[in-house]
């Protein structure tokens, strides 16, 4: 329930950031990271994304240059703002950690 207002509060900024992302550099609004939940539930969490597009991932994610509001998209935590939608799904809880990466699980 929590999840769902603030969505519905966070709606004009998430469109607002969406469209800056989307005419500052070419490539998907939203990045999806794979991680894994409670009882190693795997799912991908939703994130705005912070750096330039790369569709053949020829650069390691953390390698990656970061677009020009990126750094303001992870120093104000904006980023994070569609993980709500994982929330609302029930693959996240809105207290503790984030999901791992799969990476360092296995």
């Amino acid at each position: 329930m929590i999840s769902c207002v603030l969505l519905i509060i966070a709606l004009p900024l998430m469109i607002i950031v969406s469209l800056v992302i989307k005419l500052g550099s070419p490539g998907p609004v939203l990045d999806r990271q794979n991680c894994i939940g409670c009882n190693g539930r795997r799912f991908q969490a939703l994130k705005f994304r912070t750096t330039v597009h790369d569709p053949k991932h020829a650069t390691a994610p953390w390698a990656r240059q970061t677009t020009q509001i990126g750094p303001f998209l992870r120093y104000t935590r904006i980023e994070a703002l569609p993980q709500l939608i994982n929330v609302l799904r029930g693959e996240m809880s809105m207290v503790g950690p984030d999901g791992h990466s799969p990476a360092f699980l296995d």
